[in-house]
């Protein structure tokens, strides 16, 4: 009897200390599938994933899919390849603030566009952006704090997307045609400037140029070639002139026949 008690007591300390091996090699394994500086946790009930300040240099491929919140700002990410968060189905906010962007591919936010209802690209270092990259986005963008090119391209981006409220004022001209838009906030400049219709009417000047360019390389071709064969055809009479004059007849209707 004291053996049979001897050994329920270590079997059952045998298994409790088991169990307590598995659980903890699972939360450990758990806790090292993601990128370091990264975790996973529930927030107001919803199911965030913060990189913050990470070191992160690209998109991490560990998100998990059923993330809600996306949080990637302060980092050194630079690219925004496509399809960078095709597998966030139910992805609500995606904070990509305070890092180095540069470029972001058209069809980086595929798969977004149902759910996701802010996206913060504030303070990296975007100059200009295709308006597709935001095709189909229902989110409120932030845009500021970028040293954006002012042009065409940056009004149509504007006028694309469904700006963050009271962050229009921080787009600022960092580059311009014209120097006097330089440090100036771009809604301020194109109440006074139309930067598309300014760039239709130096294309449309441009076409103008290259098209008398082809004309007069056309009139000078035909104008040389007019010459050449004046020039041909009267040396060729003078040619007959000296000829005895049965022959010389006899070439010049040829030779008029020709020219006719």
């Amino acid at each position: 009897m004291p053996l049979v008690d001897w050994f329920l007591r270590h079997s059952v300390t045998m298994w409790l200390l088991l169990q307590s091996f598995v659980l903890m090699t699972f939360c450990f394994h758990s806790a090292t599938t993601f990128s370091k500086g990264c975790y996973h946790a529930e927030e107001g009930g919803y199911k965030t994933f913060r990189c913050s300040n990470a070191q992160l240099t690209e998109v991490p491929k560990d998100i998990p899919n059923d993330t809600n919140k996306l949080y990637l700002d302060f980092n050194q990410i630079a690219f925004l390849p496509i399809d960078a968060f095709r597998n966030l189905p139910v992805l609500l906010e995606l904070d990509l603030s305070h890092n180095a962007i540069v470029r972001i591919e058209s069809g980086a936010f595929r798969g977004l566009s149902e759910h996701l209802h802010s996206l913060d690209l504030s303070s990296n270092k975007l100059v200009s952006v295709n308006t597709d990259v935001f095709s189909n986005l229902k989110a409120k963008v932030n845009l500021s704090s970028n040293p954006w090119l002012c042009d065409c391209r940056l009004q149509e981006l504007i006028r694309t997307v469904d700006l963050v409220a009271g962050s229009s004022g921080s787009i600022v001209c960092d580059s311009s045609a014209k120097e006097e838009h330089v440090g100036k906030p771009f809604l301020q400049v194109v109440t006074d400037m139309d930067f598309c219709s300014v760039y239709k009417k130096t294309t449309d000047i441009a076409m103008l140029v290259t098209m008398f360019g082809w004309f007069a390389m056309v009139i000078s071709y035909l104008v040389y070639y007019v010459r050449q064969n004046q020039e041909d055809a009267r040396r060729h009479l003078e040619y007959l002139k000296s000829l005895p004059s049965k022959q010389r007849r006899s070439e010049e209707s040829s030779t008029i026949s020709t020219v006719v």
